[in-house]
């Protein structure tokens, strides 16, 4: 069994390619179970299970929300960022559409706020500042939630920067600003609420919204998840695209010890196409089998 339950589409946020591009992609891959995790968004979910039941894929409902978490232990308890990936849930869940609804609404006054910083910054180096209609043309291009990656794509095509890092590296995480507060214990409520199970996100992601901003120690890692967050999650994602070897063994082995659920997934914004390219094991999908979201038939069928 061929899976990948962590991917991005260019409708529901940050991903480059439509809905139908990944799915094509992903038949062409033989990808069996596949599940589209936008940032803060789920108006996508009931066209990708209807394009993974016309590809004979099979589809688990998903999302990646934001969440802001602290430990009295760590940065002397300051609140960091850290992704929940939440699975098989009820995409007409009212509580939980209308807290997505308000974080999208929220993240056009955070890009207001970076472009602000932004231009601090440009100012400093004598070069044109960002404008009303700039943040217009931004919004343009985003099909989903706005987020800093397009904020980073602007600022190529106007010729600041080279590449997505180099914008990242020099401007935007400087120039961040943080996103809607939601707590993990509200996150979890609204998964769970909407019939869904939560899980920790690429825990130990160099490069992304990971625990490794509190400690780069896979042991304190681990008693974090113990002391803080067994009571909000289901499971936890050991298989990603930036997980070493290490990190996957350490994650699954801690996650068996607890009774909890496990996922994986390349976490393909297509920039790369890396979808099916984690090696996820079969018993990852054999966990959702015999829940009503997933759907199966063709080759998809597990």
């Amino acid at each position: 069994m061929k899976i990948d339950l962590h991917i991005h589409s260019k409708e529901g946020s940050d991903g480059r390619w439509t809905l139908e591009a990944i799915f094509a992609e992903a038949h062409k891959r033989r990808i069996d179970l596949i599940s589209i995790t936008d940032h803060d968004s789920i108006h996508v979910q009931q066209r990708a299970f209807e394009l993974g039941r016309s590809y004979g894929i099979a589809y688990l409902t998903g999302v990646e929300m934001n969440v802001t978490f602290s430990h009295p232990g760590y940065k002397r308890g300051r609140p960091v960022s850290l992704d929940m990936l939440g699975y098989q849930f009820d995409i007409h869940y009212p509580p939980l559409v209308e807290k997505l609804k308000v974080m999208r609404g929220h993240r056009k006054q955070r890009a207001e706020r970076i472009l602000e910083n932004l231009n601090r910054e440009l100012a400093k180096e004598g070069l044109a500042e960002f404008t009303a209609t700039d943040l217009d043309a931004i919004q343009t291009t985003v099909d989903g939630t706005l987020g800093r990656p397009h904020i980073a794509a602007y600022m190529i095509q106007k010729g600041i920067v080279t590449t997505k890092q180099e914008a990242f590296d020099r401007y935007l995480v400087t120039c961040d600003v943080p996103k809607m507060p939601v707590s993990l214990k509200e996150a979890s409520e609204l998964i769970r609420g909407a019939g869904g199970q939560i899980m920790l996100a690429h825990p130990n992601d160099p490069n992304g919204t990971s625990l490794i901003n509190l400690t780069p120690l896979l042991k304190e890692q681990l008693q974090i998840i113990q002391d803080a967050m067994m009571a909000y999650i289901d499971g936890i994602e050991c298989w990603h695209s930036r997980h070493d070897k290490a990190t996957t063994e350490a994650y699954e082995a801690f996650a068996r010890a607890r009774g909890l659920m496990v996922s994986g997934g390349s976490d393909c914004h297509q920039d790369p196409v890396l979808m099916g390219e984690v090696a996820v094991p079969d018993y990852v999908g054999e966990q959702f089998l015999g829940h009503t979201q997933i759907k199966t038939g063709g080759r998809g069928a597990t």
